[in-house]
């Protein structure tokens, strides 16, 4: 294993002087082939798919996850719809300030490729068409290690995608797939210092925290969203259970989903019923207070205000004021997104100031927490460390700054 993944790592090493002095405009012409190729081998993809899906089904993976997993037409030409808009986005390379120094000396600060970039994921096969298309776009090659649940999936994306690179007259070795999905590829990843650039973990708490923990390689930490939605005393009851709804039901496996409830003690008789009403199909677990109001639901534990379900649970608790939320949320999240519903613009301030996360929303779901909404296109993952990149990555996250200094002669 370790061989071929080496292999394939100095493949696209190899390819990255060529890709990353390209023209922009030849690499926008690459994703837009990347796009076509999608939307050509669709019958292909969908079959890979399909058995991906059946492989997943035998091994127990709960629906939710099987959602995240599974590709349709629709998907897959939404998949293409966000690499035509990577393609179109402005070049991110070059240009830069230009100043000049009392000695005559020029300096140039341009944006340019990070270099090779390993990407860990989980059963997520459209960030093998999102990330690729975004390293081609910022000039970078990179190497993909899915997880089992999509391995076909991902093999037939890439596949589709090399044959556009080389059809644009790009090198395909730009993308490589690492089929090995055995944790000993993951490792080896993780320790290719001199080799891999950056690695970027995108999935679970469980997978980034390993790669946190055991990478020697430079890493952006992305991805666990123990995201919340906290109702204040002056929200809107309307817009808040739809926003708790939406926020929870509409996709519930993914990272920007909510998965704890915080409510003002002085509209939580009023709103709790009304929101169990609503979503009937989601399992509350509460906090004491919360079990007096519901006396029907599980019982949450400490554990569970930790928790990312990826799953129709929610996490319940009863806070008195802004203050106590804020302090809830900054040591039980994991600065990915959260929410405050309200008409006060004073709590709206303090919330959005005081909350330690890589987005904050007043009175906006947080299933806008994507590239794709944030008009990036698609994204390599959402940063919720604070050092370089924070938030959803687009192209400009992948890049890194070069000085070019011109003068005439002058010596220090």
């Amino acid at each position: 294993m370790a061989d071929i993944l080496m292999e394939k790592c100095m493949a696209a090493k190899g390819a990255f002087p060529t890709l990353s002095t390209s023209k922009g405009s030849l690499r926008n012409k690459a994703i837009s082939l990347m796009a076509d190729a999608l939307e050509r081998d669709i019958n292909v993809i969908l079959e890979a798919n399909g058995k991906d899906i059946e492989n997943a089904k035998a091994n127990g993976i709960r629906p939710a996850m099987i959602d995240r997993l599974l590709l349709t037409e629709d998907r897959i030409k939404g998949i293409a719809a966000s690499l035509r808009k990577v393609s179109a986005l402005p070049d991110p390379l070059g240009g830069g300030e230009l100043w000049s120094r009392p000695n005559g000396m020029s300096i140039r600060r341009v944006k340019v490729p990070i270099g090779l970039i390993a990407i860990i994921y989980e059963a997520r096969p459209n960030v093998t068409a999102d990330a690729a298309a975004i390293c081609i776009k910022s000039g970078n090659c990179c190497v993909l290690r899915g997880g089992k649940e999509a391995v076909l999936s991902s093999v037939a994306i890439v596949n589709s995608v090399r044959s556009a690179l080389k059809e644009a007259g790009l090198p395909e070795d730009c993308v490589q797939v690492i089929e090995d999905t055995t944790r000993e590829s993951s490792n080896r990843l993780m320790t290719l210092n001199g080799v891999v650039d950056l690695l970027i973990p995108r999935g679970g708490r469980s997978l980034i925290r390993a790669v946190v923990d055991n990478a020697t390689v430079p890493v952006i930490e992305t991805g666990a969203g123990n995201c919340h939605v906290y109702v204040e005393k002056h929200a809107n009851m309307d817009m808040a259970l739809e926003l708790v709804y939406n926020a929870k039901t509409h996709r519930p496996s993914v990272c920007n989903a909510a998965e704890s409830l915080l409510v003002d003690r002085a509209i939580a008789t009023e709103f709790l019923p009304k929101l169990k009403e609503k979503m009937g199909q989601v399992e509350f677990r509460g906090c004491e207070e919360t079990l007096a109001i519901l006396p029907d639901i599980t019982p949450a534990s400490d554990e569970d205000f930790y928790t990312e379900y990826n799953d129709l649970i929610m996490s319940v608790k009863i806070v008195e004021d802004v203050e106590e939320a804020i302090t809830h949320i900054n040591s039980h999240n994991t600065k990915h997104s959260e929410l405050i519903v309200t008409d006060s613009v004073t709590a709206a301030d303090r919330f959005t100031a005081a909350v330690d996360a890589a987005a904050v929303y007043v009175n906006v779901s947080t299933r806008f927490t994507d590239g794709e909404e944030f008009g990036f296109g698609a994204e390599i993952g959402i940063s919720t460390q604070k050092f370089h990149v924070r938030g959803p990555m687009g192209p400009e996250a992948l890049t890194t700054s070069k000085y070019v200094i011109e003068g005439n002669g002058q010596i220090r």
